[in-house]
């Protein structure tokens, strides 16, 4: 096992040889898995000790098992994207302690963040390029993320001849081409309209069933949280803390079908009264 790291280090995904063996989802949620990242008493405070300091996050405590889909919710402002930076080592925790444990993560933003004069393939080897992955090498996970994703044919086109879906499409194959351990997602569908949003939903979740990732995803969306996640957080207003975690039981894989069904309508009617609570 990689030892920890705390919230000082840096929040460049990291590639440590090829990833360990992990459970697949079925797995994930059973008691006693080994624990990928820990929040233990986490607040996190920004600007002086006047009166400009705003709290953030405030005694944060949250296990995330190794191979588990978990999904924040909660109202804006909360800091469920600090929560998500802390657990990159993009920031430093106030108080408390984050401890994670693997370097092999992936980070995808809001954007898809491509850099608009590399064509597709460039884009998605770029992670592994500063990682100083030898050519070869990325250019081989390059194009096995980009076929993953349904892009293969798209390699040598530039971000601007694709759609917002297409993009993100990419910065997905981005992360899977540092064959991540651990997957961090800060809203990643949240600029998409619907039908391209659900069909993401449904590629991210087969992409965690072949690649048996940890999941982190943070999401507005109550629907796309149970629909993605084994276990949902929801989150209070500023100062962030953890109101509520919510097991989703609902066996994996999932279709889109199953937001028709009465269990996944009780489960997100479960969800919005928390979050109603919690704002």
């Amino acid at each position: 096992m990689v030892a920890p790291r705390d919230t000082a280090h840096s929040g460049t995904a990291l590639l440590s040889g090829a990833p360990a063996e992990r459970p697949g989802p079925d797995l994930a949620a059973e008691p006693g898995r080994a624990t990928e990242i820990s929040f233990a008493g986490v607040g996190k405070r920004f600007g002086g000790n006047g009166s400009g300091e705003v709290v953030a996050l405030d005694g944060i405590d949250l296990e995330v098992r190794r191979g588990e889909f978990v999904a924040v919710v909660g109202p804006s402002g909360c800091g469920k994207s600090t929560l998500l930076r802390l657990a990159a080592g993009l920031d430093s925790a106030t108080s408390g302690s984050v401890a994670v444990q693997t370097d092999s993560v992936g980070f995808i933003f809001q954007d898809a963040t491509l850099l608009p004069w590399r064509k597709v393939l460039r884009n998605v080897e770029l992670c592994a390029e500063l990682r100083a992955i030898g050519r070869t090498e990325r250019r081989t996970r390059a194009t096995r993320a980009l076929t993953a994703v349904g892009l293969a044919d798209f390699a040598g086109k530039l971000p601007g001849q694709l759609s917002g879906g297409m993009r993100m499409r990419v910065s997905l194959a981005r992360a899977l081409a540092l064959e991540p351990e651990l997957m961090l997602l800060d809203e990643p569908f949240g600029a998409l309209d619907e039908i391209t949003r659900l069909g993401m939903q449904e590629e991210l979740l087969r992409l965690y069933r072949d690649n048996a990732f940890t999941a982190l995803f943070i999401t507005h969306s109550v629907s796309e949280a149970v629909f993605l996640a084994s276990r949902v957080v929801v989150m209070s207003a500023r100062p962030g803390r953890i109101h509520e975690v919510i097991d989703i039981d609902l066996p994996y894989p999932r279709t889109r079908d199953l937001r028709y069904e009465p269990a996944f309508t009780a489960l997100a009617a479960q969800v919005s009264a928390s979050l109603k609570e919690a704002s």
